[in-house]
């Protein structure tokens, strides 16, 4: 049977208190019990002590020892519920307590018998006699007896003692249950309830509705991380959802337009309305092969997602590599009447994979040049900034909302303003270009506004770099 945390947790501190009691009682029990039957045996030492003292200075005082007063005896005998009896050298009992008195005793004795069990070592009720020298004038005259029951141990304060000793034991375990009750039930609320939400969160997600969100409002650190990473994992999903309908959209009007103009000449063709020639299979040819190179394009994104990156680190001169694509760009450029500039610092190097360096810059170059405007303009930077290499390619293009930057390096992401025939795009080249910069333990941002212009700042850390 499966208990709810609430309950585990309340009968675990439950458990926890109660065991807590249990062993401190036995420890207190034994402990008290051991030192009060010592100040107990000590209490009766001394008045067997004093009984003796007695005894012996009477019978100093006296040449005769019949002719002693023994009423001081009897007092103290019955006060202190001894039985005494005091013997000559020839066995004979000169004087005799009596032992009348001693019935209470025994009684007392079996009354308490419970109460003391748990002092261990305490014979309550039980008869003892002991034997002592009477001395006088420091001669050996005869023998003192003297005898008790183990209730004699016990006088009315230390009755008074072992009572409410015994109470407060009780009267301590209730409470300490009864607090430890109320205190199981807060702790144990305060624990459950925010992950009963989250709880509840996460079987709404699974149902798919990726907009809900844990609202927990606790001081608990883990709970608190947990409730934050069900809300990020939500949006995450939200978001991931959101492109992949976008994506389905995306690649279905892709699609949809080489297979349209496939189909339609086709029926023209069938329908005897146009001839074969050249230049309509060459059509065909054009819009097979833009699909051919939209399935090849998610096939390479297969395999950059699939594995982990090889790279061909060596140490090259960033400063003259970058300068050599630019110039490859520069006619391209030219020919649309754009401007391609750069501001590069030289002698910069690094250890890097020169290939993949190429197709990041190759990639970011080509990305400003299809969102340009006319007379547009493309400047590259390369620098160092705090022992770190900063690449920067700022165009004057079209720019991208502030809503599609978020997403701007997802995979066949392409912004509302970038959808048209021109710029076309498979969507995955900044894609790509981030897991190239992310392999070389770099990173990425952009930053960007509608038709002012956007940013793309590459920034590759200390281990990338090799100072000469």
């Amino acid at each position: 049977m499966k208990l709810s945390l609430m309950k585990k947790l309340s009968l675990g501190f439950l458990s926890a208190v109660l065991g807590s009691i249990i062993l401190a009682s036995l420890i207190s029990n034994y402990t008290v019990g051991k030192e009060f039957k010592k100040y107990l045996v000590d209490e009766h030492k001394t008045k067997v002590d004093n009984a003796i003292k007695i005894i012996n200075e009477l019978y100093s005082t006296e040449q005769d020892p019949s002719s002693i007063s023994t009423q001081e005896i009897q007092r103290y005998a019955q006060l202190q519920e001894l039985y005494i009896e005091v013997h000559d050298l020839n066995n004979n009992i000169l004087y005799s307590s009596g032992n009348s008195y001693l019935q209470h005793s025994s009684m007392m004795g079996n009354m308490m018998g419970g109460m003391m069990n748990g002092f261990s070592g305490m014979n309550i009720g039980e008869y003892t006699e002991n034997k002592y020298p009477l001395v006088a004038n420091n001669k050996n005259i005869g023998t003192i007896v003297i005898g008790y029951f183990g209730a004699s141990y016990l006088s009315s304060a230390s009755v008074t003692f072992l009572r409410t000793l015994n109470h407060s034991f009780m009267l301590s375990a209730i409470a300490a249950l009864f607090f430890g009750f109320i205190i199981s039930a807060i702790i144990s609320r305060q624990l459950s309830k925010p992950l009963v939400k989250i709880t509840e969160t996460a079987n709404k997600m699974r149902t798919g509705d990726l907009e809900v969100r844990a609202n927990i409002n606790t001081s608990t650190k883990e709970i608190d991380e947990l409730s934050n990473s069900i809300n990020y994992l939500a949006e995450t999903l939200n978001n991931q959802e959101m492109l992949r309908k976008r994506l389905t959209s995306d690649m279905a009007h892709e699609l949809r337009t080489p297979l349209t103009t496939l189909k339609t000449h086709v029926e023209a063709f069938m329908d005897g309305i146009w001839e074969p020639t050249n230049e309509r299979f060459e059509t065909f040819y054009e819009e097979i092969e833009r699909m051919t190179k939209m399935v090849d394009t998610l096939r390479n994104l297969a395999k950059l997602e699939q594995s982990n990156l090889n790279l061909t680190k060596s140490t090259i001169n960033l400063s003259d590599e970058l300068e050599k694509i630019i110039d490859t760009f520069k006619p391209l450029y030219i020919k649309k009447n754009y401007e391609l500039s750069s501001s590069i610092a030289p002698g910069i190097t690094a250890i890097i994979d020169k290939d993949k360096f190429k197709q990041i810059m190759n990639n970011l170059i080509s990305n400003s040049y299809k969102y340009l405007k006319p007379n547009g303009q493309v400047h590259v930077v390369l620098e160092k900034e705090k022992q770190n290499i900063i690449i920067k390619v700022i165009d004057n293009g079209i720019g991208i909302p502030e809503k599609d930057l978020p997403y701007i390096f997802e995979r066949f992401y392409r912004t509302d303003l970038s959808r048209n025939k021109n710029t076309g795009g498979s969507g995955i080249g900044l894609t790509i270009t981030k897991a190239f910069v992310e392999a070389h333990g770099g990173k990425i941002y952009v930053e960007s506004k509608v038709n002012e212009g956007t940013t793309f700042i590459v920034v590759l850390p200390n281990n990338a770099t090799d100072n000469k």
